[in-house]
């Protein structure tokens, strides 16, 4: 039974990385060999596009600024049973590309992650990054109630279903956390590969902000904690209401009960007010938990109704074989004409042409 080709595309973001990007581009193709590479070029001012193309790979141009807004045009716009996705910095190492797919082929897995491991000397994190990359992995992983030990890495590996499921509202470096939080929330097979992770090379700039992403990370939680875990956010709400109007109504109800007049009226109406308000944001995120189990249970069949990755493993595969005439296989009506004798006899045109 003849094997069924598996496409993979990669996906490679890019915004001024002439000096990495052909690098980039060249690592993958020798990595796995038949890969797609395409390049999208995010509001470069350099020669981003004009390398990448040298290079191998399919360059394509988004002009919205931002990581997110990439990842969502390729995710729409490709069409493959595998999916990498892997920055143009040459910060990861592509050799480990091939265990990665083995890995989501052989679970079968919907996301593999790939965990950087900074094998250098000297840190290849920022100051600062990976005090917050470790704080971000542990209050993701509280909220959602699942592990993860690199929610921020750019480099992973999808199934099909896993894309074509996503949604893929963020617009830049926040989309890690997206796609980490789909995961948990769907609950898709996932694992985690560690891959090497190195420095820029020189001459190369890093578009993070420590402060500034850090901060869209955060909003990007608090949204997704709102979204997904409405009952979780808006029951936190509730308590913190409930409890701020007994501590402004307990006195002015022992008052009361002690002396049947209500000096503090302002008090009063605050208390109450806050034990209004709470009841009201109880039933708020009572309701959103409704919908959003609706939602959730859409999203699943829409992930169902797509196949899993399926075929053999990549280390397993042999590159096809180089023949010549001499070892080539052929036809039935190739071989039947060889067989026979008669049939093999040049015709009266063709003795006439050699012998003139």
């Amino acid at each position: 039974m003849q094997e069924t080709t598996v496409r993979i595309a990669a996906i490679v973001p890019c915004h001024n990385e002439e000096i990495t990007v052909a690098k980039v581009v060249g690592d993958l193709k020798a990595a796995v060999p038949g890969i797609t590479v395409y390049v999208y070029d995010n509001c470069s001012s350099d020669r981003t596009s004009q390398r990448a193309a040298e290079a191998g790979a399919i360059v394509r141009k988004e002009n919205v600024p931002g990581k997110g807004n990439v990842v969502r045009r390729a995710f729409a716009d490709i069409d493959a049973d595998i999916y990498v996705m892997i920055d143009g910095d040459d910060t990861y190492e592509a050799a480990h590309l091939p265990e990665m797919i083995d890995t989501l082929i052989s679970g079968p897995y919907d996301h593999v992650l790939g965990v950087r491991q900074d094998n250098q000397e000297t840190t290849s994190y920022r100051p600062g990054h990976e005090a917050g990359n470790r704080m971000f992995n542990q209050l993701t992983g509280a909220l959602f109630g699942s592990e993860v030990s690199d929610m921020l890495s750019g480099y992973r590996v999808f199934s099909r279903r896993f894309v074509k499921s996503f949604p893929a509202i963020s617009r830049r470096f926040e989309i890690e956390t997206e796609l980490t939080v789909h995961t948990m929330s769907l609950r898709l097979p996932t694992t985690e590969v560690a891959v090497d992770f190195r420095d820029r090379p020189d001459g190369s700039e890093s578009k993070l902000s420590t402060f500034k992403d850090g901060f869209r990370i955060l909003g990007l939680i608090s949204a997704l904690v709102r979204h997904e875990r409405p009952r979780l956010f808006y029951g936190t709400l509730t308590v913190l209401l409930a409890a701020l109007s007994l501590v402004f109504g307990l006195p002015v109800v022992w008052e009361f009960w002690q002396t049947g007049l209500v000096p503090r009226f302002p008090t009063a109406i605050l208390a109450a007010a806050l034990m209004g308000l709470a009841f009201l944001l109880g039933s708020v995120g009572l309701t959103l938990d409704g919908l959003r189990r609706a939602r959730r249970e859409t999203s699943r069949l829409v992930y169902l109704s797509l196949p899993a990755v399926s075929g053999r493993p990549f280390t397993q595969r042999q590159a096809p074989r180089q023949t010549g005439p001499a070892d080539r296989e052929f036809s039935t009506s190739e071989a039947e004409i060889f067989a026979d004798p008669a049939r093999m006899k040049p015709n009266r045109q063709v003795r006439a042409r050699f012998a003139s």
